[in-house]
């Protein structure tokens, strides 16, 4: 008798004007994406819970309206009148239902959209050109997509801290943080370590850990994964390179049985980071810091580069693999 879950009800829906079918229970984000819309958004990670943090992914959602008989009224052409909501809504927080209809690129949602990154960019440093972040950084691929090509903030930006040092391999540059709490949710659910937390309120909000705490767990990179700007970034890549260099090859992890799978960074023939890949039957889309960082060897100066022979040094190929052979058919 098998012990799997029912599969869930499918919800149907209408996403600018196209007509999509979802699971019960998935948000506005998941079933605009799977009509290839996307949504911008920055706190909500399909891995975490909910935190409408952002505000990016304001959305215009609407209802059929319904008729004294308590049934959608129909147009003449068949399609149901929309009860559309006065404020537009959070995709991230708003749960698909029957017969929703959904804008995500109307004028107001475009508004909404420029409004919430002028209030993000108010105190956020002009740090593109040295930040390590550059390059898949989404507040830089949504300034360039929603962002005003000037600021009419004319007051002293808030100072934060700059290069605080979160843990052994966590740097924090406070001025850069949005507040998504992506990494804070991440060490809490899935880390199982809570010790990020926010501090102080409103525009003098930091990040930071819990007194006599560290960001230390053996996971704590995937923070820097996670942070969709460049406020997190890793002590060990910090400065080395830059993404846009780097050629990506799909590979995995053999630091261990368990196999993550993961994307090697590397230009010129040398290695520079390792990032993990989504596989939801293996790493999900973490992995752990030591098999992150397990590729110095690679280019290790002491790494053996050629067959050694016990008590006789280096050796060629031909002769090491002739006395392997020996060994296995004298051992038959």
């Amino acid at each position: 008798m098998s012990d799997a879950a029912p599969p869930a009800p499918m919800i149907r829906l209408t996403v600018d004007g196209r007509v999509v079918e979802v699971p019960k229970g998935a948000n506005v984000i998941q079933a605009a994406s799977a009509l290839g819309i996307h949504v911008p958004h920055y706190c909500w990670h399909e891995k975490l819970s909910v935190s409408g943090n952002c505000r990016m992914c304001l959305v215009e959602v609407g209802l059929p309206r319904l008729g004294t008989d308590r049934k959608p009224v129909i147009h003449p052409d068949g399609a149901p009148e929309i009860n559309w909501m006065p404020r537009p809504q959070i995709g991230c927080a708003t749960a698909v239902a029957e017969g929703m209809a959904v804008r995500t690129n109307s004028r107001l949602v475009e508004d909404c959209r420029r409004g919430v990154m002028e209030f993000l960019l108010l105190n956020h440093p002009l740090d593109c050109p040295i930040c390590d972040k550059a390059g898949e950084c989404h507040l830089q691929q949504y300034s360039v997509e929603y962002g005003a090509g000037r600021s009419r903030f004319v007051d002293e930006k808030e100072r934060k801290p700059k290069r605080v040092r979160l843990g052994p391999r966590i740097m924090l540059d406070d001025e850069r943080c949005i507040l998504c709490s992506r990494c804070i949710r991440f060490c809490r659910e899935i880390a199982k370590d809570d010790v990020l937390g926010f501090f102080n309120r409103g525009g003098h909000t930091f990040l930071g850990c819990y007194p006599g705490q560290d960001l230390a767990n053996n996971y704590s990179l995937n923070t820097v994964d996670l942070c969709p700007v460049g406020a997190l970034t890793s002590t060990d890549f910090r400065f080395k390179m830059r993404v846009w260099f780097l050629k990506e090859t799909d590979s995995v992890c053999s630091s261990c049985a368990r196999g993550c799978n993961l994307t090697v960074g590397a230009r010129e023939g040398v290695i520079h980071r390792f990032t993990p890949r989504r596989n939801d039957a293996v790493n999900s889309d973490w992995m752990c810091d030591a098999g992150r960082l397990n590729f110095r060897w690679v280019h290790d100066a002491r790494r053996l580069r050629e067959p050694v022979r016990a008590g006789a040094g280096g050796t060629a190929w031909e002769d090491a693999l002739g006395a392997c052979r020996r060994l296995l058919e004298a051992a038959r």
